[in-house]
């Protein structure tokens, strides 16, 4: 069949199936908040409002070796063939994503691996905004973990620790990667020790809203080797962290599904 034809096909199957999808919605929408329910405990609280941790994608996000790794081309326009569609290209470790347990192991989950159970957790934000602002290098430390136990508590069953330094207000600049005269990186992450604490934890995932889970200087990604191969995973360049607060959020990660993958770019949420 000529592509003029399908696109033609495509044209009329969508016109003619409009009507239906949108007269289906309502009745679909209902069927499903009557039939779903959640056995995460973690949902039980009912959350009154979901925020976006992700930051938006484009071909200048800045990345951990400085080079573009995102990539589009419109291969469909509406003006000429009346839809639109874009063939993507992209490192798996790009923008606000996913570290698989595979992405630092021999033979760790890969993400499409990763339960879904373990993407639906309690949320822990431990604020180092502080102490980054008055040095790039800063990390979150054990003490910063005994200090956030303190004053909300053993950290809940499969939660997600999070570091919120303020980093990502820096994604738009230089800063962001905050390279020196020499070409070293300075921003905040997990001190190794710190994600060895955790490890003695219930927690699954560590979270980072800078480039790393190790901070800019690591000569040796050893929170990477320490954490992933235990089968937890990670988060980079999440965003917003200051609009949930420190305990009681729920964490939702929309970790992308491809086979053997080590990462991938994720629509992250916090329901509040």
């Amino acid at each position: 069949m000529c592509d003029v034809c399908v696109i033609e096909s495509v044209k009329r199957k969508m016109l003619s199936r409009r009507d239906l999808f949108r007269k289906a919605a309502l009745g679909a929408s209902a069927a499903a908040l009557s039939t779903t329910t959640f056995s995460t405990p973690v949902l039980a609280g009912g959350p009154g409002r979901a925020e976006d941790m992700t930051h938006e994608l484009h071909e200048d996000f800045p990345t951990f070796f400085g080079e573009q790794q995102f990539f589009r081309d419109q291969k469909f326009n509406y003006e000429e063939h009346k839809f639109n569609l874009l063939e993507l290209r992209m490192n798996e470790h790009t923008g606000t994503h996913v570290d698989a347990p595979l992405h630092f192991s021999e033979n760790g989950q890969s993400v499409a691996e990763i339960p879904i159970s373990n993407l639906v957790v309690p949320l822990c934000v431990i604020d180092i905004r502080e102490k980054a602002a008055a040095d790039a290098d800063a990390q979150v430390t054990p003490d910063d973990i005994k200090a956030w136990i303190s004053r909300h508590g053993e950290i809940p069953d499969k939660a997600c620790v999070a570091m919120n330094s303020g980093w990502d207000k820096h994604v738009g600049g230089e800063m962001f990667r905050n390279v020196d005269a020499d070409g070293k990186m300075h921003f905040p992450g997990f001190h190794v020790e710190a994600a060895q604490m955790l490890l003695e934890t219930p927690t699954i995932g560590i979270a980072t809203d800078s480039l790393s889970l190790d901070y800019g200087l690591s000569p040796d990604f050893a929170t990477h080797y320490a954490w992933l191969p235990e089968n937890r995973w990670g988060l980079e360049c999440i965003a917003n962290l200051d609009k949930v607060p420190a305990s009681g959020a729920v964490l939702i990660v929309g970790a992308p599904k491809h086979r053997g993958g080590t990462g991938g770019p994720a629509r992250v949420m916090a329901m509040v």
